[in-house]
């Protein structure tokens, strides 16, 4: 069915209204140019409170807006963020906080993973986290996995609770390192076994699936 000129040119001002709808969603989200963040140094809560803060707003401002085609409906596309890891470790709890975010996040929003310096014990499974495809790591980066650190004193019934605790923290840990790489539960339950710190190099973290690619 052939539309008529006045038909046209109704049709091309809505598409041209649409387009100017676009552009200034668009450009109204202010989106930065650099969309980077990470943790450098210890793991803890002050580092990744700011972290997750900066996960939360780089996800929120990396919107795009575009209209499909044969459609009128307007369809949101993230930008990707950058996230760069060097760190020796430190608490658990705060690594499964951005480790948790990352995750809610990584479907819309990619996250490119960076691993540089040392990425060690709780830093390994954020390096992990990232898209996969996406996660990097520095050719001279060192990688360490060793079992969950816990030290308790006090009344002995105190002292058994928190043991119980920590070997449920490095169950999940296991799970989740599981999950992200290629390794399985028995072999990383191996590594920790031995009881000492496992370092290796980049290329060995790519081979078992903590990282995609060196740089």
């Amino acid at each position: 069915m052939k539309l008529s000129s006045e038909e046209k040119k109704e049709k091309e001002e809505l598409s041209e209204q649409e387009e100017n709808i676009i552009h200034v969603l668009n450009s109204a989200l202010d989106k930065p140019e650099l969309r980077v963040t990470g943790i450098y140094g210890d793991i803890n809560e002050e580092k990744c409170s700011e972290t997750v803060w900066g996960l939360l707003a780089l996800h929120e401002t990396g919107k795009k807006y575009f209209k499909e085609e044969d459609s009128d409906e307007l369809v949101e596309e993230y930008t990707p963020i950058d996230f760069y890891i060097s760190s020796y470790g430190g608490s658990a709890a705060e690594m499964f906080s951005v480790y948790d975010v990352i995750r809610s996040l990584r479907d819309r929003t990619p996250v490119k993973t960076y691993g540089i310096g040392k990425v060690m014990s709780a830093g390994v499974l954020l390096l992990a986290s990232g898209t996969k495809g996406e996660r990097r790591i520095g050719k001279h980066c060192r990688v360490m996995i060793h079992g969950v650190i816990s030290g308790q004193h006090g009344h002995i019934a105190d002292v058994k609770n928190e043991f119980e605790e920590t070997k449920v923290t490095q169950k999940l840990y296991i799970d989740a390192l599981a999950e992200e790489s290629n390794m399985t539960r028995a072999y990383i339950k191996r590594l920790m076994n031995r009881k000492t710190n496992v370092y290796m190099d980049a290329q060995e973290a790519v081979e078992l699936g903590i990282a995609d690619i060196v740089f």
